[in-house]
């Protein structure tokens, strides 16, 4: 049962204003298969409305506001999201499944990428550039204008954070569509935001079916730069959208992450993070670590201390705060059912419990962990986006990175190895948009650029690399003898 909100959530935000839509569509809680609330399926005439508010906002008071005044709206919108926590916190795991200490750390982030845009507003400078007798050369960065937020139901917080975020504190005025099925704490956002001082039609929030408003919203010839996060098909599409107005797109499209484990490393070190790194958000996570490369001389260790925490492993209602949660919907439990299919001739070495007592109509799997599996195997290649991994053992420094960069993917590595030189050669060799080096996530890292290489997408967020991303770049040539 929703608790109590400042807001319907079957609106949605366009220029300041909570405006009803045409239809709306079920909110379901994946934890019992109950429907929350109803919420708004935006058309394309909502897009219509959302894009011409955050042009408005852009030609009147938004664009006339100054870095320092952006940066304190955003600082004043992280202190409001740290007093909201708690209910920010319950909507995410009635919204998304997500256990309640995931979702309280997704919410606490969410407060960390507003008050680092904040910080950061005002200290984007451009540069003078050396250049002929007579003339002097100077560069501005400028924000791109309407930018287009397509984000997915896995971490609706944080991505919100890291792209919304970035783009208002660079001057853009934003239209964001959430995932159908997680827009709870996107509203909830876009209300805070209102209260801290975002003058009308910066932020505009638009729930609805992705082929719908998410479509419409990718190919609108009002916006001037598109994010999204989600699946290599949908982000095809929507850079194919975009590429009929020539508009820049920033893509996260997930991973296959190995951790690669060589004989020297420090194992009691490293469990923790081999096996929570692919079952954190029952294993819904663009960098979950899927692939657990092992060197022969440690697998069987290894296999066995990873078979031992599966086991201890508690699943449940996001409510309880389980150690796993149920997957987002029935539809991706499915989805998820079909492509374990291909790996019944696979050595299952571990299952979490399922107690007797779940909800039926609640959308859990039973986190698995398969061994060893053939590098080329659908499982070792295939991003799966639930709680299952993969162990492969591997002989040489050389083999390992071999099978570690042999997917379509590259988003994330990790490493583990005492060997210093070792370190350095992996990650040189390892074919990802980020490297992790006897750890892994560094602890989510708002600091810390973040993107993929190959069919991991393109284009960086988080840090100031998304700053530079959610800008254009003028240069200014003054000839003045």
């Amino acid at each position: 049962m929703l608790p109590s909100l400042p807001f319907d959530p079957s609106l949605v935000l366009i220029g300041g204003s909570w405006r009803s839509t045409t239809d709306t569509l079920p909110l379901v809680n994946p934890s019992d298969g109950s429907t929350l609330c109803q919420i708004a399926r935006s058309t394309e005439a909502d897009v219509d409305a959302a894009v011409a508010a955050a042009q408005s906002a852009l030609d009147e008071a938004w664009g006339r506001m100054s870095a320092l005044e952006r940066g304190r709206c955003l600082t004043r919108l992280g202190q409001l999201v740290l007093e909201h926590t708690d209910l920010l916190t319950t909507l995410e795991t009635l919204d998304v499944g997500k256990p309640v200490t995931q979702a309280r750390a997704d919410a606490i982030a969410l407060a960390r990428y507003c008050e680092f845009y904040g910080g950061a507003a005002d200290k984007v400078h451009g540069e003078t550039i050396p250049y002929l007798d007579g003339y002097t050369v100077y560069t501005l960065r400028e924000p791109h204008g309407v930018t287009g937020h397509i984000v997915p139901w896995n971490y609706p917080m944080q991505i919100i954070g890291r792209s919304v975020g970035a783009a208002l504190a660079m001057g853009n005025a934003c239209v964001l569509k959430p995932a159908e099925d997680a827009c709870l704490t996107a509203l909830m956002f876009a209300h805070l935001a209102k209260e801290a001082g975002f003058p009308d039609g910066a932020l505009n929030v638009i729930p609805g079916l992705g082929a719908q408003a998410g479509a419409a919203l990718a190919r609108h010839p009002g916006v001037h730069h598109l994010s999204f996060t989600g699946s290599v098909q949908t982000g095809r599409i929507i850079q194919t959208l975009a590429a009929e107005n020539v508009v820049p797109v920033t893509l996260e499209l997930g991973g296959k992450s190995p951790q690669i484990v060589f004989e020297d490393a420090d194992l009691d070190a490293a469990l923790p993070f081999l096996v929570n790194a692919g079952l954190q958000n029952a294993g819904q996570t663009c960098s979950a670590a899927s692939r657990i490369l092992i060197q022969r001389g440690v697998y069987d260790t290894v296999a066995a201390r990873m078979a031992e925490a599966y086991h201890a492993k508690r699943i449940g209602p996001a409510e309880s705060d389980p150690d796993i949660g149920p997957l987002v919907s029935t539809k991706q439990k499915m989805r998820l059912e079909t492509l374990l299919a291909a790996a019944q001739n696979l050595p299952c070495i571990a299952e979490t419990p399922m107690p007797a007592d779940l909800p039926r109509e609640g959308a859990y799997i039973q986190p698995r962990l398969y061994g060893p599996v053939p590098p080329d195997h659908p499982l070792a290649q295939d991003e799966l986006f639930g709680p299952v991994q993969v162990l492969i053992p591997f002989d040489t420094e050389d083999e390992a990175i071999q099978i570690a960069n042999g997917t379509i993917y590259g988003l994330v590595a990790g490493v583990w190895t005492d060997s210093g030189a070792r370190q350095m050669r992996l990650a040189k060799a390892l074919k990802t948009g980020q490297v992790f080096l006897n750890n892994y996530g560094a602890g989510g890292g708002v600091e810390l650029p973040f993107g993929g290489i190959g069919k991991s997408g393109h284009g960086r967020e988080k840090g100031f690399e998304a700053l530079y991303g959610f800008s254009t770049l003028k240069t200014v040539a003054a000839k003045h003898g």
